[in-house]
């Protein structure tokens, strides 16, 4: 049994003081007590380790060299993607596990516990399979194990180019899969999965509706009864402008007059929701997946936040394109963006929880559901997914409580980030992982060169 002490804790209970946690052998808290003597391994302030709901991990390498025009006199995403296309044509297996790996550190050491990887590159460059179908999910699945970050493997169901259902352009046969491939591609990502502790979960995730043929959303749905279901929805308004001329509505509102959304879907980004469909898919039960560095980066649009909590929906955050993996700064940008578009401070705080600890609250538990993980919150028989802080952080000096976490995500950084535990794996102390030398040289190895030609 490994015990952990802190001084503070934000347990299931809300804060308490001089806290034991006793974490069971298989990963999971056994026991939590307040008012106990210091034992065990010591800690200042201890919080539930947030999920990341959201990367592609390979977009880690082309982080920061976007940033130049292109030829279209009003860059977009759309000039965006196809950069990113031609750095698609570079990569193979040993390079993806190797900045996966990075990309799992860097959530690590920012203070995620787990990684719900949204996994679409599948092939060879052109679009010929490897050898293992599931190749490049096994490297997703041996970056986890090297380490230690819990794991949530999306395999992305991607067919079409459009919703004329034209075929794959060059940049994207990486993705591509027919129906009954994919069903086979799931399969394999499962059994990848069972070299991983017990705590690794299977999911699914039917790209868009611009990608996948409207009936493949059950069908994905059928292929993981109880595993999470994720897909990218409203993102931008020209995929809004597509879906309308194929279908004749709007995304969110196509997809919830289908009755599919429920508590196992994560709707990533919905940017572009009117309030009537932002009411409405709060009140599915569905989770939003929200990436507002990648967001910004861009120009995806306002996710309406004020509207989406004040009507019950869950949230959780991810760093997506992981240009920039930071849990705070995704939190930070979050509110900051509802405060610009209103004119106001304090967007998402309620009257009886600040600003910060909302937006905790609202990501551990969104998080948990949108990598269908029993994780959280810091209470018995959840995973032990813990975040430590070092309250001798000069920003979270003399603080406590709810100001204490409000200083974290608006003053501070993750350099208070002093343990991470991922079911209960002790894989950063002192803010550095424990493999930190060895990943980042892997990494350095792997994107020296595949840069200089993007």
């Amino acid at each position: 049994m490994q015990k952990i002490w802190a001084r503070t804790a934000l347990t299931a209970e809300g804060w308490q003081n001089d806290v034991v946690v006793e974490v069971s052998a298989d990963g999971r808290i056994h026991s939590v007590t307040q008012g106990q003597p210091a034992e065990g391994y010591r800690v200042d302030c201890l919080l539930p380790a947030p999920v990341n709901c959201h990367s592609h991990a390979f977009q880690r390498a082309m982080a920061g060299l976007t940033e130049r025009r292109g030829p279209d006199p009003r860059d977009s995403f759309w000039t965006w993607r196809r950069l990113m296309y031609r750095f698609l044509d570079k990569l193979d297996p040993d390079q993806v596990e190797a900045i996966a790996a990075f990309v799992q550190l860097e959530m690590l050491e920012a203070g995620y516990a787990t990684n719900v990887e949204f996994h679409y590159l599948h092939h060879r460059p052109d679009g010929t399979p490897y050898d293992s179908l599931a190749e490049m999910a096994e490297r997703i699945v041996a970056a986890a194990g090297t380490t230690g970050i819990g794991l949530t493997l999306l395999p992305v169901h991607y067919e079409f180019g459009g919703c004329d259902r034209r075929q794959l352009a060059p940049g994207q046969v990486r993705f591509g899969n027919s129906a009954d491939r994919f069903a086979r591609l799931v399969d394999e990502s499962g059994r990848a999965l069972s070299h991983l502790p017990p705590d690794s979960r299977l999911g699914v995730a039917p790209h868009s509706l611009r990608a996948v043929a409207p009936e493949a959303l059950g069908e994905a749905a059928a292929m993981v009864p109880d595993g999470p279901i994720h897909m990218h929805l409203a993102e931008q308004p020209g995929e809004v402008e597509e879906i309308v001329a194929a279908y004749g509505k709007r995304p969110v509102e196509y997809v919830l007059d289908s009755g599919l959304p429920d508590a196992r879907w994560c709707m990533i980004h919905s940017t572009q929701m009117t309030p009537e469909e932002t009411e409405g898919l709060a009140a599915s039960g569905a989770t939003v997946g929200l990436c507002p560095i990648t967001e910004s980066s861009l120009g995806d649009g306002i996710f309406d936040g004020v509207r989406y909590l004040q009507n019950g929906g869950k949230i959780a955050v991810g760093s997506d394109s992981n240009i920039r993996i930071s849990l705070v700064e995704e939190l930070r940008t979050l509110e900051y963006s509802q405060r610009l578009r209103d004119g106001s401070r304090a967007a998402l705080a309620t009257p009886d929880r600040s600003t910060g600890r909302t937006l905790f609250d609202a990501v551990c538990a969104g998080g948990a559901a949108s990598a269908g993980r029993a994780t959280g919150q810091i209470a018995s028989g959840t995973w032990a997914d813990l975040l430590a802080l070092d309250l001798a952080a000069p920003d979270l000096e003399g603080l406590s409580g709810d100001t204490l976490l409000d200083s974290f995500i608006f003053a501070g950084g993750q350099d208070a980030v002093a343990d991470v535990w991922a079911a209960g794996r002790h894989v950063v102390r002192g803010g550095r992982h424990i493999d930190r030398d060895a990943i980042v040289a892997r990494y350095r190895t792997a994107v020296r060169g595949l840069r200089q030609d993007l």
